[in-house]
C-alpha cells in the first residue's frame, strides 16, 4: 500500500459517514507491509474485520470476492484499496459487494495505474478512472478521482454508494482531498526532478 492510498483512506474516515460493520477486502498485510497496511486505528471503537482470500497478517476471515459468502445488506463500510486489480473478475466482484452492501453503506476503492506488475500472487489489471465509472454503474451514486498526471494517474480512487452521501460529507471530502493532492503533485515534480522512483509515496 502507498503512503497516499493510506492517506486516502485516512480523510475518508474522517469526512464520509462510515456505517458498521466495516470490511476490508483485501486486507493481508504482504511482506513488508506489516504493520503499516493497517488501517484500523482509522476507524476506532468500530468493528472492523479483515478479509482476503488468503489467510495472513491482517486477515480475520477469509473471503473470495468472486463468491461473498455473506447476507444480502450486511456490510456498512467496504474497503477495496489496491486490489481490485489482483481480482481476475472485477465486475463480479463490484456486483457481489453491492449486493452484500447495506442500503445506505458506502464502498471505497483504490487500483494502481502507473505502476509496475507487482504477484500478490497475481496481477490482472490497471484502470483508467474511466473505467472505475464504467464499475460504479450498479450504484445510485459514485465519485471518480486520482492521484498523478491526468493522461497516466499513478492510482486511481473512488467512492461509490446505493445511497446519494450528503452534499455536505462529500463536499469535505472533497476539500480535504483536493488540498492534498496539490501537496502530492509538488512531491511528484520533486521526485521527478530527481529522477527517483516514488514506489512508497
Amino acid at each position: 500500500m502507498l503512503k497516499s492510498i493510506k492517506r486516502f483512506a485516512e480523510i475518508c474516515s474522517q469526512t464520509l459517514p462510515v456505517l458498521e460493520p466495516i470490511y476490508e477486502f483485501g486486507a493481508l498485510q504482504v511482506e513488508g507491509q506489516e504493520g503499516f497496511a493497517d488501517l484500523r486505528s482509522f476507524f476506532p471503537g468500530k468493528s472492523y474485520i479483515g478479509t482476503d482470500f488468503r489467510k495472513g497478517p491482517g486477515v480475520d476471515v477469509t473471503i473470495d470476492l468472486h463468491d461473498i459468502d455473506l447476507p444480502p445488506e450486511t456490510v456498512g463500510t467496504a474497503l477495496l484499496l489496491e486490489t481490485i486489480e489482483h481480482v481476475e473478475y472485477p465486475r463480479k466482484a463490484i456486483e457481489n459487494i453491492y449486493h452484500v452492501l447495506k442500503n445506505d453503506g458506502i464502498l471505497i476503492v483504490s487500483s494502481l495505474m502507473n505502476f509496475p506488475i507487482h504477484n500478490h500472487p497475481y496481477d490482472y489489471w490497471r484502470f483508467t478512472p474511466e473505467g472505475f465509472k464504467s464499475l460504479f454503474k450498479i450504484f445510485d451514486f459514485s465519485y471518480v478521482d486520482f492521484i498523478g498526471e491526468p493522461d497516466f494517474p499513478r492510482s486511481v480512487l473512488g467512492i461509490a454508494s446505493k445511497k446519494q452521501i450528503p452534499d455536505a460529507c462529500m463536499n469535505n471530502f472533497k476539500k480535504i482531498f483536493d488540498q492534498q493532492k496539490i501537496r502530492w503533485k509538488n512531491v511528484d515534480a520533486a521526485i521527478r526532478e530527481k529522477n527517483i522512483k516514488f514506489d512508497h509515496i
